[in-house]
């Protein structure tokens, strides 16, 4: 990777990432011996302007930044280093510099649910139900995904909160079996979604471009 340490007088930003939530916990300066170090221990290493030598997050505390990857920009001169935290980052005792909560926002899961089923249909290791949901082939993942509907349907009209959280999580997992199966992803759907919600969407000239008829 080539860095610009010579822009800044030997210093380059170094944005901090939590790889998972995608929250942005703080903000530090490297040089090339603070990044050296910080690929050669797979933590955190800055350089402390204050204190004018290398500083390790989580040497005292305890709370390191375990290197995940880092990125340079299109100027080679500031980095995008994705970590996973040890605890609060802030020497403040807070997740991030700026006193946000570094919390996973549940929908970006879905995602992850997604890579984990793709791995699935790729290695199809055996005991697994997924691995037996391929193997009964479209219609019969097609027929699970309808149960599950009838399923939260029921608990939607007749049960409770509680049970139709259960149903329609099992719904949505079978959705994105039989989405896999057929070479697409969650993603998809929310693109779908995310088009419809343009002011400008117009359904008919959408159906009409799935069919083919537009020319």
């Amino acid at each position: 990777m080539e860095i610009d340490f010579e822009k800044m007088d030997g210093l380059v930003p170094a944005i901090i990432q939590d790889a998972i939530t995608k929250n942005v916990l703080m903000l530090g300066f490297m040089n090339k011996e603070a990044y050296d170090k910080t690929i050669e221990t797979k933590k955190v290493t800055f350089w402390s302007r204050s204190r004018n030598c290398l500083w390790t997050k989580g040497e005292t505390s305890g709370n390191f930044l375990n290197l995940v990857s880092i990125q340079n920009d299109c100027d080679n001169d500031t980095l995008l280093i994705k970590v996973h935290p040890d605890g609060p980052t802030c020497h403040k005792g807070t997740d991030t510099c700026w006193a946000e909560e570094n919390e996973l926002n549940p929908i970006l899961f879905l995602s992850e649910l997604q890579d984990f089923i793709n791995k699935r249909h790729e290695e199809m290791p055996e005991g697994s139900y997924t691995t037996s949901l391929f193997n009964k082939g479209v219609n019969k993942m097609a027929q699970k995904v309808g149960e599950e509907a009838v399923e939260t349907i029921i608990e939607a009209t007749n049960g409770n909160d509680e049970k139709l959280v259960y149903e329609s999580s099992d719904l949505l997992y079978h959705l994105i079996v039989l989405l896999t199966s057929k070479g697409l992803r969650i993603e998809d759907v929310a693109k779908e979604l995310q088009m419809r919600h343009d002011p400008n969407w117009d359904k008919k000239r959408r159906v009409a471009k799935s069919k083919g008829e537009m020319k």
